[in-house]
């Protein structure tokens, strides 16, 4: 791993930026690099039946969930603000995330590849992508990963792989698990199967010695080897 020292995980909704990015921001919180996980919109309860009381009150505790989550990857976070309703414009919301990179003297960025069934996930995407294309033009080096995650798996390509080591999976699965929808409480994806099944399932592939985890890199920017 290069020397990285600020990286930040943009998702989507609530618990995205973990899955996508927790295992390499576990990893490089522990060489010192200053860690966040960014959360463009909250996410929402998805029960028909769910009260507005309750719907706010699950709002209020995706908040305490972020903070829990990204404390035990050795990160801190970020909700931007945005609904799912009232999202602003890509230039809009690339130029928030281009000032933001600048200030915070951001070397990596981890988020969604675009081929996606989500379309938050696809705004998210091409905000970032545009926020880092201008910067890259501008002669920064800036790096950009997409990470993996069941709903955005249309045209992705595994390309760089890490191996983690159990304690590594354990600290991972322990900030997943802070979320109440990684533990099955909002819909009836899998998740608690689904996850550490692709980390064998990526073993297998990169021929690794453990529980292994994947990115692709962001080609279309990117002119040069790392």
């Amino acid at each position: 791993m290069s020397e990285i020292k600020r990286v930040v995980s943009i998702g989507a909704h609530s618990l995205d930026a973990e899955l996508l990015g927790g295992p390499l921001l576990l990893k490089y919180a522990k060489q010192g690099a200053h860690c966040t996980c960014i959360h463009v919109t909250q996410g929402r309860l998805e029960d028909p039946n769910a009260t507005q009381e309750e719907k706010d009150a699950y709002l209020k505790e995706l908040l305490v969930q972020n903070r829990k989550a990204a404390a035990e990857l050795g990160a801190d976070t970020i909700w931007l603000g945005y609904v799912s309703s009232n999202m602003p414009s890509l230039n809009d919301f690339a130029d928030r995330l281009e000032q933001y990179f600048v200030e915070e003297k951001v070397d990596l960025v981890i988020t969604h590849w675009r081929g996606s069934m989500h379309p938050r996930h696809i705004n998210t995407h091409d905000a970032v992508v545009t926020a880092v294309k201008r910067l890259r033009q501008k002669g920064s080096r800036i790096r950009l990963v997409y990470g993996e995650t069941f709903e955005d798996l249309v045209g992705f390509i595994p390309q760089a792989y890490f191996v983690l080591t159990e304690e590594e999976v354990a600290q991972w699965y322990k900030a997943l698990n802070t979320y109440t929808v990684f533990r099955g409480g909002v819909n009836d994806f899998p998740y608690q199967k689904y996850y550490p099944t692709n980390l064998q399932i990526r073993q297998i592939e990169s021929g690794s010695s453990g529980a292994t985890v994947c990115y692709m890199y962001a080609s279309l920017i990117e002119n040069e080897l790392w």
